[in-house]
């Protein structure tokens, strides 16, 4: 697997956006700003209320840190992307409300395979290239994991969205062959049914290699669509395959039409096998991609600007903050031997828990490290966090509510926390689910000490 041999100490975190971000162009919001995205008031607030929490921007910072903006992240090749305040949310015209008659999230299985259409198993596996050292024969072959369950992820949807129904979807999905005619070669189309419906969906051969053949994401979600419950407020459906957009993609993992109500999460690109050609550095996944050290290391060629931010100093107790407690815990699991199950799976969830907040209309983030940030990539994607940021959790806390009015705010979020926790518990010996787990347990002690 890629990463650096020796281990890194991660003793500073990297709170605020990176040196690389003022040449990309990057100039994050100020603190008041911050504050201020996170209510529904027009007057500034000074401090940041995640949802009933109020507590001063300063002491967030180690809870909640800034994006990193590393070189050919997301933000640094569009460092002007609009911000979505909960204002410019609560505005927003495709905004789905949550109501009594709608507010079930189904998530659909991943589709069998007819045995008419067995060719598509052979599409699912990598391909993989040379391996070398300890990444060699790691969950390769016959002792390649199997991809996530979906009962896991509809469980830890159940904690994200606390307060949604998340069920499972009852009408199973079935890949099935477009045509009664033989294809001499790999099959052009396939129909994806379910029932009495049959979408067509398009295929090609995987353009970097990875995989055999692709599937088009825009006509799996035309399914989608289609198959939307009456009663449903998202519907998310998993895929194993590799998935692609349009022509000029290369391969896309997931993605919503939020307005629709409906998402698509590919498993393929996340399989562990492919970290070492994505570049992915083990030992600084998040929560530890926020260490200092690495993200000077990965700036340092790029910065040409003379002006740095000046860093903020370290707590005296770092292991008393949430992100201090996370990678004091993730660094303890770099000697445990990887659970690749637990690894693939963990990346899938944030991935799932993304999309599904295009469902609730929320938009890329750009005030904090969060999981509703845009990705550029594989290696930025397993850098950002599992959490919502203080603006988007606001955002989700609304929604929510409109269903739970006599339910207090504040203690929805110590509630939501509580159940995430709860399912993080379940994987301590995955690293970024067992920081998760130290990250809920130090916020629900600041919440409740505030």
């Amino acid at each position: 697997m890629a990463g650096s041999s020796s281990k890194c100490p991660h003793h500073a975190l990297q709170v605020e956006v990176s040196a690389h971000a003022e040449d990309a162009g990057f100039r994050r919001a100020p603190a008041d700003k911050r504050a201020s995205a996170a209510t529904s008031s027009t007057s500034r607030p000074g401090k940041v209320k995640d949802a009933t929490s109020s507590e001063p921007e300063d002491d967030l910072s180690f809870t909640f840190p800034g994006p990193l903006v590393l070189p050919d992240d997301d933000l640094a090749l569009d460092p002007s992307y609009s911000p979505q305040s909960l204002r410019s949310w609560l505005r927003e015209k495709e905004r789905n409300a949550v109501t009594d008659d709608r507010k079930t999230i189904y998530v659909a299985r991943v589709p069998s395979i007819a045995p008419e259409l067995s060719v598509m198993r052979s599409w699912i596996g990598p391909k993989l290239k040379a391996r070398s050292g300890a990444a060699r024969g790691r969950g390769n072959g016959a002792n390649a994991p199997d991809p996530p369950q979906s009962a896991h992820i509809r469980e830890y949807l159940e904690a994200f969205y606390h307060g949604l129904r998340v069920e499972e979807f009852a009408a199973g999905l079935e890949f099935v062959p477009w045509s009664s005619k033989t294809p001499k070669g790999a099959p052009t189309f396939v129909g994806l049914r379910s029932g009495t419906l049959c979408t067509r969906i398009r295929t090609r051969p995987c353009p970097d290699g990875t995989f055999a053949r692709q599937l088009n994401l825009s006509d799996i979600l035309d399914a989608a669509i289609e198959l939307l419950p009456e009663d449903a407020y998202a519907f998310l459906l998993l895929v194993d395959h590799d998935l692609y957009e349009d022509d000029d993609d290369d391969f896309c993992c997931g993605r919503a039409y939020g307005g629709s109500r409906v998402a698509v999460v590919s498993s393929a690109r996340y399989h562990p096998d492919l970290d070492e050609e994505a570049g992915i550095d083990h030992e600084h996944m998040w929560p530890t991609s926020h260490c200092a050290a690495y993200v000077r290391t990965i700036c340092g060629a790029t910065i040409t600007t003379k002006k740095k931010a000046p860093p903020l100093s370290q707590p005296t107790n770092i292991q008393s903050t949430p992100m201090g407690a996370a990678i004091e815990v993730s660094r303890a699991k770099s000697s445990v031997p990887l659970n690749a199950y637990g690894l693939w799976l963990s990346r899938l969830l944030r991935t799932a828990s993304h999309e599904l907040g295009h469902c609730v209309a929320l938009d890329h983030c750009v005030y904090y490290a969060c999981v509703m940030q845009g990705t550029a990539g594989m290696a930025e994607d397993v850098r950002q966090p599992p959490y919502l940021c203080p603006v988007c959790v606001e955002k989700v806390s609304r929604a929510v509510l409109n269903v739970n009015p006599g339910l207090d705010k504040r203690q929805y979020l110590a509630d939501r926390y509580t159940a995430l926790s709860k399912f993080c518990r379940k994987w301590l010996d995955v690293g970024m689910l067992a920081g998760y787990h130290a990250w809920l347990e130090s916020r629900l002690r600041q919440l409740q000490a505030s």
